[in-house]
């Protein structure tokens, strides 16, 4: 090591004399930085981290000459040190590949400016072994946390899990869970509410619903959301007018196929996903109606796929890349220590779909 008082400017001297030597062939290591900067590894370790325990002038320093050989940590090695990777997952079980999409995309904008990087592992949780197979993920990249998406946030026998392997994670749900902490809640009974009541606005009474997939809670809350909607508007939603779906564009197809085919068919559609309204409109065409003339047809979610068909979609905008975002930024803030956290109450966007009942 060199003089304990050379001043900064010899030490920056130092490093470029290291830069005309060796830059052409490595890149500076940890070891370099500790020698230019007469501290040691553990200091430098500190400082990369941004640990508090490092006098102010030292630090100055160190970054000076860390900006100057352009230094960058290895991942790997801070993972080793750390005893964790520096990945971030995403567990998603949901089977429309828009809002997966959507989603990563707002991890992936939070974590850019940050030494994580984003892992997403598919689960089916149909399948018996499925948490044991997220286990065996989650293990295998040493994963520093893990992000959820319904309906696997949903399922408290995977989060017993990631307790038991102490795996920080955050769940994003459509409504509160208990316990409540570690959540981002949507809110999807609210914005189902906001259909119901834009469809009476409209004069429709004869709506017909096309639910999403069985056992995810969003499907509930949003069958529940609309249903409530409409009494609060002195409308039913009788059992004949609901369609099973499964948030695909062929089932809503397939759905609103059943409910147009009816002696009576309904004026107005509301499906639970963008997908399925999707499938809805096509369903309508082929049926020799017109959207929205003779059937009215809403969506949710926002999605790309709402402004891209004919005619554009009125649908409920869900707030899906805000979420992705603020999932990982409090990821990396000890979510221990979150509690519930609510980005905004999804709002209705109203497009060419949707249309007053014609007088007969």
């Amino acid at each position: 090591m060199s003089n304990a008082k050379q001043t900064l400017q010899e030490k920056l001297e130092t490093a470029r004399l290291w830069q005309e030597k060796y830059a052409s062939k490595r890149r500076a290591t940890i070891n370099d930085i500790a020698d230019i900067a007469n501290i040691s590894k553990r200091t430098v370790s500190r400082i990369i981290n941004d640990s508090p325990h490092v006098a102010e002038k030292t630090r100055v320093e160190v970054k000076e000459i860390i900006d100057m050989l352009d230094f960058r940590p290895d991942p790997q090695a801070r993972g080793l040190a750390f005893r964790h990777s520096f990945l971030i997952g995403l567990i998603y079980g949901n089977p429309n590949p828009q809002y997966v999409m959507t989603l990563q995309r707002g991890i992936l904008d939070s974590l850019s400016h940050s030494d994580y990087e984003m892992v997403a592992h598919p689960a089916d949780i149909a399948s018996d072994n499925y948490i044991e197979k997220a286990r065996a993920f989650i293990q295998r990249q040493k994963l520093y946390g893990v992000i959820l998406t319904p309906s696997i946030a949903e399922d408290e026998a995977f989060i017993s899990m990631l307790r038991e392997i102490n795996c920080s994670y955050l769940r994003i749900a459509p409504t509160r869970l208990e316990p409540g902490a570690n959540m981002i809640v949507t809110y999807d009974r609210q914005g189902a509410e906001s259909v119901a009541h834009h469809f009476s606005d409209l004069g429709h009474s004869r709506i017909g619903f096309i639910a999403g997939r069985n056992g995810f809670l969003s499907a509930q809350e949003r069958y529940e959301g609309f249903k409530a909607g409409l009494e609060s508007c002195g409308l039913s939603l009788p059992e004949n007018l609901v369609a099973q779906g499964d948030y695909t564009f062929t089932s809503g197809v397939k759905a609103a196929e059943s409910l147009l085919a009816m002696e009576q068919r309904p004026t107005a559609i509301f499906a639970a996903n963008d997908e399925m309204a999707a499938g809805a409109l096509l369903a309508t065409r082929l049926a020799g109606l017109k959207t929205p003339d003779d059937v009215s047809i809403v969506g949710f979610d926002n999605f790309h796929i709402a402004e891209t068909v004919w005619p554009q979609l009125t649908t409920v905008n869900t707030p899906t890349y805000d979420v992705g975002k603020l999932a990982a930024k409090l990821l990396l803030n000890k979510p221990e220590k979150i509690d519930e956290t609510v980005i905004s109450v999804p709002s209705l966007v109203i497009r060419d779909s949707s249309a007053p009942l014609k007088q007969s």
